[in-house]
């Protein structure tokens, strides 16, 4: 079995640095920023998106800095989106908080037990292959292109067979719910598919829409999400 938390790293630019040292997933105060920074070489994802060259979502899902910076953007909108169900009206604002950058490690967001972090990788490398054919734009010649330069890349046999495998799959919502098998998950394969697509193209919005409808998600959670995404793309 190939390690699915790798693959995951190496489709959202994460990974090492230059240096050897491993990459923080780009989270800081200003997290947001640090996930857009980068061209299109870095990330498995350039691959698939690379005939995609007018897609907005260039900048952001590849080099966004690898799974703990898609992690940090779902936990930030989540508990943002919680709290503001509960929070009661305040006369006066509260003081700013000293540190606001979201530590989604240990959380649902990003476990910390193996068995269950290989499973929410599936389940958002799954999501990101399907988003990327919302289009229908990897057709045969397509795959083929995507087929060669895999070969070109330091993964396991079995890794590029799981990419290959999924990425001749008929597109399948089915299957991209039912791996949602929790809210905080959910939210993550919603994130990680809009950041996987040109959310403007009609085709492409049309996906988005059934999938936030079947992952059950509220729309102002949804809305927020893509607020955030945005941001990533600018």
């Amino acid at each position: 079995m190939f390690d699915p938390q790798k693959l995951l790293e190496q489709f959202l630019g994460g990974g090492s640095n230059p240096d050897g040292t491993k990459k923080s997933g780009g989270l800081s105060p200003d997290f947001m920023k640090g996930l857009a920074t980068g061209g299109v070489t870095g990330g498995l994802a350039g691959i698939l998106l690379g005939g995609k060259s007018s897609k907005k979502m260039a900048k952001g899902v590849v080099k966004m800095g690898g799974t703990a910076a898609l992690a940090g953007l779902a936990y930030k909108v989540y508990n943002d989106w919680q709290a503001s169900k509960s929070a009661l009206p305040q006369v006066e604002a509260p003081p700013p908080m000293k540190d606001i950058t979201p530590k989604p490690e240990g959380t649902p967001f990003l476990p910390s037990i193996p068995k269950a972090r290989d499973d929410m990788s599936l389940s958002i490398l799954r999501a990101m292959i399907a988003a990327s054919k919302a289009d229908g734009h990897i057709d045969a010649a397509e795959q083929q292109k995507i087929f060669g330069k895999l070969d070109e890349l330091d993964l396991d046999m079995e890794a590029k067979a799981f990419v290959m495998d999924e990425l001749r799959k008929p597109l399948n919502i089915d299957q991209v719910v039912a791996s949602a098998t929790t809210p905080e998950l959910a939210v993550e394969i919603y994130a990680a598919s809009f950041l996987a697509i040109d959310p403007d193209d009609p085709a492409e919005q049309a996906y988005l829409a059934m999938l936030a409808s079947r992952l059950k998600l509220d729309p102002g959670l949804k809305a927020n999400l893509e607020i955030e995404a945005r941001k990533v793309m600018a």
